[in-house]
């Protein structure tokens, strides 16, 4: 069983609801969710907010924040997380940020960093990963790490 099925199963079954706000990924975790069918029991909401000011806009992500520390940290993955549960009004809100590449990368923020949260309104959790491979490796991998981190609330 692959690991969204598995996440599919637990949703439904617990009857949990979910959102996601994704970065990086370009929206591959809402995909490999919703080729699942009935997903539309537990995916309530998927945006990709790819700039900051869609970060900002949508998530409420303090343009502050974004100006000092950049998108690509844990605090943004975080606010993400919990912008997009808590706008939603869903069980459990994703959020993910990071560089795909192949460019963007930094000697401080290389290619393939990526931040990965979930939220319950009452626990948030962020993972900090670093990928390696091609710009489709990268996504797959931090959509996959997500779907183990959600799971783990499951």
């Amino acid at each position: 069983m692959k690991i969204e099925e598995k996440v599919a199963e637990l949703l439904t079954t617990k009857k949990k609801t979910l959102s996601i706000a994704e970065s990086c990924t370009g929206g591959l975790l809402t995909h490999r969710l919703t080729n699942i069918p009935g997903s539309s029991n537990f995916i309530k909401f998927g945006i990709v907010t790819y700039c900051n000011e869609a970060k900002t806009k949508f998530l409420k992500i303090p343009e502050m924040l974004l100006k000092k520390k950049g998108a690509v940290c844990e605090e943004v993955a975080e606010l993400m997380a919990k912008g997009v549960r808590k706008i939603n009004k869903t069980d459990f809100g994703i959020g993910i940020t990071g560089i795909a590449g192949p460019d963007g990368g930094t000697k401080a923020k290389p290619v393939g960093l990526v931040y990965m949260a979930v939220d319950t309104g009452v626990e948030t959790l962020c993972l900090k990963c670093q990928f390696e491979g091609s710009r489709t490796e990268i996504k797959k991998q931090a959509t996959e790490q997500a779907l183990k981190l959600l799971s783990e609330f499951l």
